[in-house]
């Protein structure tokens, strides 16, 4: 994922790591419990991240130090959501950009209705190109920001990575949430400090939290899942 200060930074970042924007790398290879863990969806989830290797970092959709680790710090990162979704329904994944996890979840979960949210052009015409090249025909984008679809409908899952703290996203996200409900929210290790801060929106917002921590079958460090519930 980009860092967000715009490709200049993105560059620099880079060249201070040795490796400049452009410059050649060595692609991550999944391993063999990656396979058995992606199953039948393994072959388009494969195809999903050898997009992100030949167009993510010339489309401003992953950063040059991301880029030799697509594997396991975005596929397999976005795959701990999987254990949280609805056995049927909707997911509406806010923030969509390079597709993580929204795109994994379409693949990894085609009986599910998902729908993407993603407010910049350029990123819905990347997912548009996945969406159309992996032939997933179970997703919905929407260009809009998640505050614009308030009023258009509810999901019984809203799933987020890296779009904002817990008190924003809770913010975002109340009024998309269906009657006993959930939001899903991917987190590194500060999860509980934002739990923490975000008690009055959880209150006020009736939504009761629980945190997962997830182990990688590929890094050391566990992913976190944040599952708000909504109570009332």
């Amino acid at each position: 994922m980009s860092t967000g200060m715009g490709p200049a930074a993105d560059a620099a970042a880079a060249e201070a790591k040795g490796r400049r924007v452009g410059d050649p790398f060595a692609p991550e290879q999944p391993t063999d419990e990656v396979r058995e863990f992606f199953g039948s969806s393994f072959a388009d989830v494969e195809h999903f991240v050898r997009m992100l290797e030949e167009e993510g970092e010339i489309r401003g959709l992953v950063g040059p130090r991301e880029m030799e680790r697509l594997w396991s710090r975005h596929a397999v990162n976005s795959a701990a959501v999987l254990p949280f979704l609805p056995r049927s329904g909707q997911v509406l994944d806010i923030g969509s950009g390079a597709g993580l996890p929204g795109i994994i979840i379409a693949i990894c979960r085609p009986d599910l209705d998902v729908h993407l949210a993603e407010p910049m052009a350029r990123r819905c015409e990347w997912l548009s190109d996945v969406i159309d090249e992996i032939g997933l025909d179970n997703v919905t984008l929407h260009q809009a920001r998640a505050e614009e679809l308030r009023g258009k409908g509810r999901a019984d899952v809203v799933t987020a990575r890296a779009v904002a703290n817990m008190s924003k996203l809770i913010r975002m996200t109340t009024k998309l949430i269906a009657p006993g409900g959930s939001l899903v929210a991917l987190k590194g290790r500060r999860a509980p400090l934002e739990v923490e801060e975000a008690a009055r929106e959880l209150k006020s917002h009736h939504l009761a939290a629980k945190i997962h921590e997830v182990p990688s079958i590929m890094e050391e460090e566990s992913t976190f899942v944040v599952v708000c519930k909504r109570t009332k």
